[in-house]
């Protein structure tokens, strides 16, 4: 397998797209890019501003890894009400891609049920 190499703008592209996007993921922007998650991350880490686009809107500081980052000897613990709002961000952002799902399958089965009706066996 090739290495790829991608140029400077569309990196900064890439992470622009995935901190104004309200509710994206890494992993979402990744795939939808064609890029493996840990090259976003990277990018993100380097050219990121370190604030999201929340999904109501708003802009939100968040890390590039809320999940797993193992906390270094500079790092302050979370306290519990950045785990709360951290939690309930994550919450938000689960719930808008559950009805972002739950509608394209809605379109899809309607297009299916359509299209079954169309064709005449």
């Amino acid at each position: 397998m090739s290495r790829k190499n991608y140029s400077e703008e569309f990196r900064r592209q890439a992470v622009e797209l995935y901190e104004s996007t309200p509710g994206a993921t890494i992993r979402g922007i990744a795939a939808d890019l064609g890029i493996v998650r840990g090259t976003l991350t990277g990018w993100i880490d380097q050219y990121g501003t370190g604030t999201k686009t929340h999904v109501d809107g708003t802009r939100v500081h968040t890390p590039s890894r809320p999940h797993g980052q193992r906390p270094g000897a500079g790092d302050a613990p979370e306290t519990v009400e950045q785990k709360l709002a951290r939690l309930e961000a994550e919450n938000a952002a689960l719930r808008a891609e559950t009805t972002k799902l739950t509608t394209e399958r809605e379109i899809l089965r309607q297009a299916a049920k359509y299209f079954a009706g169309e064709t005449k066996w």
